[in-house]
């Protein structure tokens, strides 16, 4: 019996979900995972429960957008207490490694003092065993060193946590989607399975394939009522648009945020992949315009307004290779993301600093990465270089100009740059907001609130682009963007520093014969070569 021939709809939106929060990498990365569940979501919930309604007005208030207030009314607090219930039970191991990790660093700092470490190992807590390293760096100071492949196969990691949420995007603004949990809605499809499992990438690529709604109900594992969910999410025609592969020369289209597509007829290679599931909204690029195949997607960093599972996860089957940058192994708050990425069913190939990866006409360099995280020793990040159709391209993506002579040595070894991508976010959320699950031993607010995920300033700014030599410079990567706000909750106005920043540093490139731009939505370079 031949079935109609479907398509997903260009609108649909894909939540991935751990115990139905939002699937971000310190989110479902294990050793971060159990503590952000052991530190942050159950004490949210439990704080939650307690006051319900003055979790949601807050939630709701614009002064406190970005906070960790729960957007779930009071008249469904009956299932958030039976989800906290469900986490308590369920997840009894990924509490306790949490727990465990605390125990281990406490004993570390007051017990590794410059002597012989054997004789903490048998103090260590038993969950650990096998899965830590205590090492001394050269100033005498300790600490733990997990073996992150061995954790994902722990207590600490089930696949049992992940589903995926499906739904159609309404064109109103989605709430903030980093401090709530994702409940049951009647207009939402359930799916729970895995991220990698393989009726994901069969539904994706359904985009731009034809299929039939029994090959996806087969592929999906789908009950009778589900299969009629999943029928109003499939439409009888595409909507690709016809541009959205290059015929000649090279182009560089800027899809908001730091997502960048570089395509000549031989290479499409994407920065930091976020894309827009409105597809009746105007003025930007959508899924519609992704072409069928990206070579290359480059991340420059874990962060989710940079490594968007979302997004990530609808590119299954359309990728040839992930590049990340390579963690330091083992600490606690840098988690790898090619392990990240794994558990999403890619893999990715791991780069250190001036590792260059070879293309029909041209070449990917990773590059330093400075700041940014709040001056922890984090090292998955990467800004890249990029020789693409006769031009060389800077990814700066947040980096910050804390020393200008790094570039003046990437000038050095790869060359002048023609055009470069900088963020100016220089203003950024304190430690806190991001890493404080992770710190067992708390740290003042005072002191937070001076370690900042900071981009540039304008001065160093002014100072990447003199050392790279670029003639050209453009301004992303500043969360202005209508559409990505459930992630990123960046709130500016006329009077906001970054932006009194970025006005400084297009001054001075007027003043210095560069030219510059602020991005928003969309933009297009295109230009010929041999």
């Amino acid at each position: 019996m031949n079935e109609e021939r479907l398509f997903l709809r260009p609108n649909t939106i894909i939540e991935p979900l751990v115990d139905r929060f939002y699937a971000s990498m310190y989110a479902t990365a294990p050793v971060t995972a159990t503590m952000s569940l052991a530190f942050r979501w159950i004490p949210m919930l439990e704080s939650y429960l307690q006051a319900p309604e003055w979790h949601y007005k807050g939630s709701r208030d614009p002064k406190f957008r970005g906070g960790f207030f729960v957007n779930i009314e009071d008249s469904r607090a009956d299932e958030v207490r039976a989800l906290l219930a469900a986490i308590r039970r369920d997840r009894a191991d990924m509490i306790r490694f949490a727990e465990a990790i605390a125990e281990a660093e406490k004993i570390v700092r007051e017990e590794a003092t410059g002597y012989d470490l054997r004789p903490l190992y048998p103090k260590l807590p038993a969950e650990l065993a096998g899965l830590v390293e205590i090492a001394y760096d050269t100033s005498n100071a300790a600490s733990l060193h997990f073996q992150e492949p061995l954790v994902y196969h722990s207590k600490a990691y089930t696949e049992q946590r992940q589903s995926v949420q499906l739904s159609v995007e309404t064109g109103i603004e989605r709430p903030f989607v980093m401090s709530t949990p994702r409940l049951p809605s009647p207009d939402v499809l359930e799916l729970p399975i895995p991220f990698r499992h393989p009726g994901l990438e069969q539904l994706f690529l359904s985009r731009i394939r034809p299929t039939t709604l029994t090959a996806l109900r087969e592929a999906l594992e789908l009950g009778d009522s589900q299969a009629a969910q999943l029928a109003g999410l499939l439409v009888p025609e595409p909507a690709l648009a016809a541009d959205r592969h290059i015929a000649a020369g090279a182009r560089i289209r800027y899809w908001g945020h730091a997502c960048l597509l570089m395509q000549t007829p031989d290479v499409a290679i994407m920065t930091d992949p976020f894309i827009s599931a409105d597809t009746d909204a105007t003025g930007r690029y959508t899924y519609n315009d992704l072409p069928d195949r990206i070579d290359y997607v480059l991340i420059t960093h874990g962060h989710s307004d940079h490594l968007v599972p979302e997004t990530l996860l609808q590119l299954r089957g359309r990728v040839g290779t992930f590049v990340v940058p390579r963690t330091s192994r083992g600490n606690l708050c840098d988690p790898s993301l090619a392990l990240y990425l794994k558990s999403f069913g890619f893999s990715a190939v791991e780069v250190d600093d001036f590792d260059e990866i070879s293309f029909p006409g041209g070449k990917i360099a990773a590059t330093p990465f400075f700041g940014e995280h709040a001056d922890l020793d984090i090292r998955a990040k990467a800004t890249y270089w990029i020789n693409l159709g006769g031009k060389s391209i800077y990814v700066g993506a947040d980096s910050s100009g804390l020393d200008p002579a790094l570039y003046r040595y990437v000038r050095r070894h790869l060359g002048r740059v023609d055009i470069a991508f900088l963020g100016m976010e220089c203003d950024g959320a304190p430690l806190n907001w991001q890493y404080q699950a992770f710190l067992t031993k708390p740290i003042p607010n005072k002191m937070s609130d001076s370690r900042k995920m900071s981009g540039s300033n304008a001065e160093q700014a002014s100072a990447i682009v003199t050392e790279l030599g670029a003639d050209e410079v453009y301004i992303y990567a500043m969360g202005e963007e209508s559409w990505l706000g459930h992630v990123m909750a960046t709130s500016y106005n006329e009077d906001s520093f970054q932006l009194r920043q970025i006005a400084e540093f297009e001054t001075w490139c007027a003043n210095n014969g560069v030219k510059s731009g602020h991005l928003l939505d969309r933009h297009e370079w295109h230009w010929s070569h041999p």
